[in-house]
């Protein structure tokens, strides 16, 4: 592989609901310091997907449940925002320490079902996007048309991670990109051959959107360029461990 380059995309409004967000997206690309390229990745924030697409809750039209209301009193918060996070969960998986750990519709992971209060105003809070493969093909398909080049699309959100300190972006969502790189049946160095590994490459392309831009650096989207992947049709559905797989149900 190639040295990787990472451009900032700068200079983006305040995204608001029903905003065209591919148009404001190839407008601030236009005026930075480079155009996209045949093989270019574009990574791109959630949040400003999610207030585009109206994934947005102001709490103060929120009526929580008796069961939001227990479980608000348990973990010490407010229960209008645990009312919104159970109704973006499948399940609970766990809570404890003021945590509320839950599987999403979508099949994600994660605290909160991916309800965030950062970013937006004060009464209000973000959801994830109903569709992040949908969402990231949508953008693809907007920089095709005009930029006439294809580029993959990968939609990006941070999280925490079981016994490990700190938060990491994760692929939600992709176009135009395998999110896999399956290296099952290669030899390493020494002649071994692989039997399971395979590579979560939007996972690993994803930070360098928060290394470039940083958590306040108001860099909502960036441009990779020299990383050699395989282009699919397919979403970051693929990243997903299938029950029957997963060693911690």
């Amino acid at each position: 592989m190639a040295d990787l380059e990472v451009f900032a995309i700068r200079g983006l409004p305040e995204i608001t609901p029903g905003d065209d967000l591919g148009n404001l997206l190839c407008a601030a690309i236009e005026k930075s310091t480079t155009r996209p390229k045949p093989g270019d990745i574009l990574l791109v924030t959630q949040k400003i997907i999610s207030k585009a697409e109206g994934q947005i809750v102001r709490l103060s039209e929120v009526e929580p449940s008796p069961f939001a209301y227990n479980l608000a009193r348990h973990l010490k918060k407010d229960p209008r925002q645990i009312e919104v996070v159970l109704r973006e969960a499948r399940r609970i998986v766990r809570m404890d320490k003021g945590i509320l750990i839950t599987e999403t519709h979508h099949g994600f992971v994660c605290a909160n079902s991916g309800v965030d209060k950062s970013n937006v105003q004060s009464d209000c809070v973000t959801l994830l996007p109903k569709n992040p493969d949908l969402s990231a093909k949508q953008l693809r398909d907007r920089l095709r048309s005009v930029f006439g080049v294809d580029v993959a699309v990968i939609i990006t959100d941070s999280w925490g991670r079981p016994w490990r300190n700190g938060i990491v972006n994760f692929a939600i969502g992709s176009a135009g990109i395998n999110p896999l790189v399956n290296y099952v049946g290669q030899k390493d160095p020494f002649g071994y051959v692989l039997n399971v590994t395979a590579m979560a490459i939007t996972d690993e392309l994803a930070p360098l959107l928060e290394i470039v831009g940083g958590k306040l650096g108001r860099v909502p989207a960036a441009l990779v360029r020299g990383c050699q992947y395989e282009q699919s049709e397919g979403g970051s559905t693929a990243l997903l461990r299938a029950p029957e797989a997963d060693l911690f149900r």
